[in-house]
């Protein structure tokens, strides 16, 4: 699924292992989302920056299961989830012109290509 397809309350997880809900219906290089990491916070995050997006939910509270495009899979357990993030991940697509901009910030050192 590419990041444009994502709907309000998707749940994705990030590059850096943090959970975030989507908040809005927009398209493009930044969405809003409410980010579960040392705090909970509300803010724009990069699309380029969620690599994984819930499939179905889990009824297991600690473990995630991530699969990427060539249907390999792997499952994580976490001491502290919040709450409807267990469950199936699938691997997101991007745009290129969000690719692009990943390319354009690792240059500059703000983050890595993958």
């Amino acid at each position: 699924m590419v990041t444009n397809k994502l709907k309000k309350g998707s749940r994705v997880i990030l590059k850096n292992g943090w959970c975030a809900k989507i908040e809005d219906n927009l398209k493009g290089n930044t969405r809003m989302a409410t980010v579960h990491g040392l705090y909970t916070e509300m803010g724009s995050v990069y699309s380029h920056d969620m690599v994984w997006y819930q499939n179905e939910e889990g009824e297991d509270d600690s473990s995630v299961t991530l699969t990427d495009a060539a249907g390999i899979s792997m499952e994580a357990a976490f001491d502290t989830l919040p709450e409807g993030f267990a469950g199936t991940y699938l691997e997101i697509d991007h745009t290129p012109a969000q690719l692009k901009l990943m390319e354009t910030m690792a240059a500059f050192g703000g983050g890595y290509i993958r």
